[in-house]
């Protein structure tokens, strides 16, 4: 049914994500689906990474350690922006059809009421994008 699932993450708050990468593992063996983790970082240096290479490394290595038993190796794809906190949204968006996702699993939080007049980066990335969307919350 799934051919390649993207998965966001952030290296900074990996605590956070456990429960969306071991959903995103299961539905990659379930389907024998590729897996792709998408990290968006700054080009100056940041807690993570003092530059773009260097979170390319990182997120290149993390992908190696969550391979799921399926035999594929999942790729690793950085996207640098001048700001991730607003290009966010819009960077992942382009993700979807640049490594070609058919689903996308991604960490959420629990809602809150300022969710009414700034959506979630899940809610916005559903209504932009023709892959499915599965959100896990934590």
């Amino acid at each position: 049914m799934y051919k390649k699932i993207m998965v966001p993450v952030d290296l900074a708050h990996l605590d956070a994500l456990e429960k969306a990468l071991a959903v995103a593992a299961d539905m990659s063996r379930h389907y024998q689906a590729e897996l792709c983790y998408v990290g968006v970082t700054t080009s100056q240096p940041s807690s993570v990474a003092r530059s773009p290479e260097e979170y390319r490394e990182k997120l290149q290595a993390f992908a190696h350690e969550h391979a799921p038993e399926t035999g594929k190796e999942p790729s690793a794809r950085v996207i640098v922006s001048h700001d991730p906190a607003v290009d966010l949204d819009h960077k992942l968006i382009e993700a979807i059809d640049e490594v070609g996702a058919d689903l996308v699993v991604m960490g959420t939080h629990l809602p809150k009421a300022l969710n009414a007049i700034m959506p979630t980066h899940g809610g916005d990335i559903a209504g932009h994008t023709d892959a499915s969307v599965f959100l896990v919350r934590p």
